[in-house]
């Protein structure tokens, strides 16, 4: 027979259960703390050190579209994505957007401001529902003093970066925007499963966003984008913008060199 209720005691509630998410002031969700050896760039800490370090990080699920942080924003964390996927975007004071990349499960931003204590450099809003680990700077900065194997991975995608931005760079100087289109979409594609000489853009981008990433406007990258699927180039389907003529793309890259 069940005891009756003592009367006079209130009940004594157990501790929260850490897989509940409760919602923060700024309309994320919170997520639970993961182990931080889950982060690619951490796959080389001991189980002691990610446990240490990951006490200082916190775990948030953002919504489609959402932003994350704004440009010259003075907070200096550093933010992984676990799930889901953002875009980089500087706005300029003239009302113009610069795409510079969109960035995975698995890649991290915000370390040059961990690095220098700078405000940020530009924009990062979500593309689809996300969950990111939010570390502080202090922290960060620590592991790369304890852990030379993150600090290698550090430096090696910072060299990658200044040469892919010093490319672009010498794309925006130099060549016609059509030119450059040409190279976004090269560097955008993927082999295609179905024909091995193609290549394909797959999420299709929309044509704001090629011309917000090349620097032009979108009724440019419309008549180059009809231009090259009339001399059969490319074609446009459902699922990606599919280059037929690899090697026709790259052509014309080299021509736009010549001629610079």
């Amino acid at each position: 027979m069940a005891r009756p209720p003592v009367c006079g005691k209130m009940a004594v509630k157990g501790p929260p259960d850490p897989a509940h998410q409760t919602r923060s002031a700024s309309g994320t969700r919170q997520a639970p703390m993961q182990d931080l050896t889950e982060i690619p760039l951490f796959k080389s800490m001991t189980k002691e050190q990610a446990a240490r370090y990951g006490r200082s990080c916190s775990w948030r699920d953002y919504g489609e579209h959402e932003l994350v942080i704004d440009i010259e924003d003075e907070s200096t964390d550093v933010r992984f994505i676990v799930t889901g996927s953002v875009r980089i975007i500087i706005r300029m004071a003239v009302g113009k957007e610069v795409i510079l990349s969109e960035m995975n499960e698995g890649s991290y931003f915000g370390e040059i401001s961990a690095i220098d204590n700078s405000p940020r450099s530009a924009n990062v809003t979500t593309l689809t529902r996300s969950r990111i680990c939010t570390m502080p700077a202090s922290t960060f900065r620590a592991i790369l003093r304890e852990v030379p194997e993150v600090a290698m991975e550090i430096l090696t995608l910072m060299a990658n970066r200044i040469r892919s931005l010093n490319m672009r760079l010498a794309e925006h100087s130099f060549l016609q925007a059509k030119h450059r289109l040409y190279s976004e979409l090269l560097r955008l594609s993927k082999p295609r499963a179905a024909n091995a000489t193609h290549r394909i853009v797959s999420p299709p981008p929309t044509q704001r966003e090629l011309a917000e990433r090349i620097g032009t406007r979108r009724e440019v990258v419309s008549r180059e984008l009809n231009s090259l699927e009339r001399q059969g180039h490319i074609q446009k389907a459902r699922g990606g913008i599919i280059i037929l003529n690899v090697g026709e793309l790259q052509h014309r890259i080299s021509e736009g060199w010549e001629g610079a």
